[in-house]
């Protein structure tokens, strides 16, 4: 029998912090937990920003359309400044 993801309210963070990300800045995305047990839309997001796998890293400029792809996962990704 196939496994289901059954959501649990105590799993996962009460709240995420507010990203206030500047247009045309760099930042460092860190994927932090799996897609795994989430839905096909989260799984290509995270393939479509370039994070294969868990522990992954990227830097990226930050654009509309990046902020609104962490606004789809960003219970599964870390996101931070990139110092210069």
């Amino acid at each position: 029998m196939a496994r289901t993801f059954v959501w649990h309210p105590s799993k996962g963070p009460k709240h995420t912090p507010k990203m206030d990300l500047a247009e045309g800045t760099q930042v460092r995305i860190k994927q932090v937990r799996s897609g795994i047990g989430h839905s096909w839309r989260m799984k290509a997001t995270l393939e479509a920003l370039g994070l294969k796998h868990h522990q992954a890293e990227i830097v990226k400029v930050v654009n509309a359309s990046l902020r609104g792809q962490l606004k789809q996962v960003r219970h599964l990704v870390e996101v931070t400044p990139v110092e210069e």
